[in-house]
């Protein structure tokens, strides 16, 4: 670690360099000089010169002498900020200190001694062994007491430290448990920390010793002569104890501050940073908002430290799965402060994550534009492009985030699926084995290379592939892979035609599909329901009871809202609406509910918000989601028309308006059945009906077949029976396992999963001038139509 003297003499030297007029400041031509020499490798644009220089120069005014420019103090607090790092630069510089120039700049000896005071006068009386923030004018040490706590403490973790690496109990891996440094490094350790993440072994008596000693360095603190004097004691313990990732520990020593100085920002947004280090990140959410509301009170002496607050509150947020609100807190950091490259990618990263690629795009070019050599804001940008379906370009932007970090996990895992989106197999396989090297245990890499691998026609080297998958993990889509692989074989075997994983089929017009009984699904029905199902998945709603919507709507008070028409509406903001469906969804961890609410803005929140003023219409909302929640067909019906009573203007009555019905059918077909549904969206005026419709008209309108949402019967019987095996029955399409219903051709006896079926594929060799299919749900139901077809024709014969 380096020693304070050495760092702001590392600074000074910097400063020296160029002060090219020796006038004691760097003027906007001197600090542009700077700025370029420290980063060789990028080539700045003068707007993102003068972007960056505008940004130091108004952060920093307090430290602006006139026309001189910044002053050496400006310069050593942006480093203490972590606006860059002190060693990099200076060697990027290749600038030497001169040692005998600066007596007491050479390390404390590493010698030990079991006297902490003797250790302590080996330390120079300068206090040279603290880090760059303990020189900080804002997050400084202020008593001279606490600077003896401070080197007794660095003492203490050096102590154990040597005692843990000698027994072989530190670990450290490999991975990055922060957020990546930005503008400032508040989620990381320091720069003169390891980037790994160390593990302390708390379980040792050497640990236990030591929380010990510590507990006598708080006393000392808390014995302090004024609160002020104590909270700087342990304000400078909870830092050194960051520093050192002893973060538990680190935690206790800021909520001691906190205690002390309840209004003071400091103390509750280093709590939160230890919190989400810990990945306690609802505690670490509820300290960011303490220091939020002490920053937004305490005037402009921290308004420098707002835009990490909000940065922070958002990563904290995000830990949570609340997406939609942690772009709120990114966006206001980036209005707060517009050079802050990593804000702008946070945000377009969390918008990419809620389906907005377009504003996605938007944040993340201005992140690059400000900051160019960005890996991982390049990787998301390509990621937002190509869901945007700008394939080419998209693969030249994951390719420079490749280039600027050649093992970028991500970059390399998304590429592979980009190439293999446009069927360039081959490549993608490549990308995936490039996953693999640098993560050897990424099963799901291991399994789209197999199936890369399938579809560039190596069936041996997929089977390989689907082998090692295998052994990562035992998960049942791979058994059905590989029972898929035997298929294929056996169909080869058997000189069938097919290409990429599917023998050969021919897609037959709907009309020539033809039903067998009553309880058999038309086709283009089950194409709808499969994609409401899929939905239903994706956001698991299905696991979610109708009767909670209506728990909700009884308990919760919405302020009336007035739209462009004028009519009062319950309606509220998107981060708003988010923390409700946390309620309902707090069953799913974060990373999967992120992923429903992304399903949910994209298909449901996308039609609601037609004007994108990010504000929604709650019953409505309520009541589009309250068809595909748990629960009897009866109560899920019930609880939508109950949503549409709790509209302002239905409220009290026991009919709603014909209007408000009928613009919620069609709201409801555009949501989930779209082909149809937007075709019929049109504007609905109160004024042309005025009549009311009561529970029974409603229910009508509701199951109407062709106009309402008839196709709720076959979600239900989707819903009951999409687990269902059928012996060794596979689509003689696709060559699956068939699970879910069952559709045999009762003509040429071959058979269709509900997946095939609905995209009217049949198999080459059956060639009919219409098929008629018969549904079974289960491998017991055909059984028993068996028996019935063996006994009648039993009976014929007699």
């Amino acid at each position: 670690m380096a020693t304070r003297g050495s760092r702001s003499e590392k600074v000074k030297r910097i400063f020296q360099q160029f002060d090219t007029n020796r006038d004691g400041g760097l003027n906007r031509e001197e600090m542009a000089a700077l700025v370029v020499a420290v980063n060789p490798r990028v080539k700045f644009s003068d707007e993102q010169i003068n972007a960056i220089l505008d940004e130091v120069f108004r952060t920093y005014g307090e430290f602006i002498d006139g026309e001189k420019g910044l002053t050496y103090d400006g310069l050593l607090r942006t480093y203490d900020d972590g606006a860059g790092d002190v060693d990099r630069d200076f060697d990027a510089l290749g600038l030497e200190l001169n040692l005998d120039e600066n007596k007491g700049l050479s390390m404390v000896s590493e010698a030990s001694s079991s006297s902490i005071v003797d250790e302590r006068a080996i330390a120079s009386q300068k206090k040279q062994r603290t880090a760059a923030w303990a020189v900080s004018p804002n997050h400084g040490i202020v008593f001279d007491d606490t600077w003896k706590i401070v080197d007794d403490l660095e003492i203490l973790v050096k102590r154990l430290k040597a005692k843990q690496a000698k027994d072989g109990k530190l670990k450290g891996d490999n991975s990055d448990a922060f957020s990546d440094a930005g503008w400032s490094r508040e989620l990381g350790t320091s720069a003169e920390i390891s980037e790994k993440r160390v593990f302390w072994e708390e379980s040792t008596h050497d640990y236990a010793v030591f929380v010990k000693e510590l507990g006598v360095l708080r006393n000392r603190a808390d014995g302090a002569r004024s609160r002020e004097e104590a909270f700087d004691g342990h304000m400078a313990i909870g830092r050194v104890l960051y520093e050192h990732q002893l973060f538990k520990e680190a935690l206790v020593s800021f909520k001691r501050a906190c205690e002390l100085q309840p209004t003071d920002v400091r103390p509750h947004f280093r709590a939160g940073n230890c919190l989400y280090v810990l990945g306690r990140y609802r505690e670490a959410k509820e300290e960011y908002l303490l220091a939020l509301e002490a920053a937004e009170t305490g005037g402009n002496q921290w308004a420098y430290l707002l835009p990490q607050i909000y940065v922070n509150l958002g990563i904290a947020l995000e830990g949570e799965g609340m997406v939609l609100s942690a772009c709120e807190y990114y966006r206001e950091s980036a209005i707060l402060c517009p050079t802050h490259f990593r804000a702008l990618k946070l945000l377009g990263s969390a918008l990419f994550g809620v389906g907005e690629y377009r504003a996605a795009v938007k944040a993340l070019e201005e992140a690059i534009f400000i900051k160019p050599d960005y890996a991982d804001a390049h990787c998301d940008l390509a990621s937002a492009l190509h869901a945007m379906g700008e394939d080419e370009r998209a693969i030249e932007v994951f390719q420079k985030a490749i280039d600027l970090k050649p093992g970028h996990v991500d970059a390399l895992y998304n590429l592979g699926g980009l190439y293999m989106d446009l069927g360039r197999f081959q490549r993608a396989s490549e990308m995936y084995a490039r996953v693999l090297a640098v993560w050897p245990n990424h099963w799901r890499a291991q399994l789209n290379k197999a199936v890369s691998l399938l579809g560039a026609g190596e069936t041996e080297e997929a089977k390989k592939a689907l082998k090692e998958a295998l052994k990562m993990t035992n998960r049942v889509e791979l058994h059905d892979a590989v029972s898929h692989l035997k298929q294929l074989q056996k169909k080869k075997s058997k000189g069938n035609r097919g290409t990429n994983g599917e023998g050969g089929f021919d897609i037959v017009e709907p009309s020539k599909f033809k039903t067998v009984g009553e309880r058999t699904t038309v086709r283009q029905d089950l194409a709808n329901a499969l994609e409401i199902r899929a939905f239903q998945k994706i956001t698991r709603l299905s696991r979610c009871d109708a009767e909670l919507l209506k728990k909700e709507m009884s308990e919760t008070d919405v302020p009336l809202s007035y739209s462009g028409g004028g009519g009062p509406q319950k309606s509220i903001r998107k981060p708003n609406l988010e923390e409700i469906l946390r309620k309902f969804l707090h069953f799913l961890k974060p990373e999967t509910f992120q992923g429903a609410v992304k399903a949910i803005n994209e298909r449901i929140l996308s039609v609601l918000d037609e004007t994108g003023s990010a504000r929604v219409d709650l019953g409505m909302f309520y009541a589009i989601l309250a068809p595909i929640c748990s629960g009897s067909p009866e109560k899920r019906k019930r609880v939508a028309f109950d949503a549409l009573l709790w509209h302002p203007v239905n409220e009290g009555s026991t009919q709603v308006r014909k209007v408000d019905a009928v613009r919620y059918i069609k709201l409801l077909r555009a949501v989930y059945i779209p082909s149809h549904g937007v075709s019929e969206m049109m504007e609905v005026h109160g004024e042309a009906d005025s009549s009311m419709v009561s529970l029974s008209e409603f229910l009508v309108m509701f199951d109407d077949p062709d106009w309402g949402f008839g196709i709720m019967s076959t979600l239900m019987k989707l819903e009951a029976g999409d687990r269902n095996r059928h012996g060794r029955h596979v689509c003689s399409v696709c060559r699956y396992p068939i699970i879910g219903s069952r559709f045999k051709e009762m003509k040429s006896h071959f058979s269709l999963c509900s997946q095939c079926y609905s995209e009217g594929k049949v198999p080459p060799t059956f060639k009919q001038d219409e098929y008629k299919f018969k549904e079974y749900g289960s491998e017991s139901e055909a059984m028993k139509d068996k028996c019935i077809c063996f006994t009648s024709q039993s009976h014929n014969a007699s």
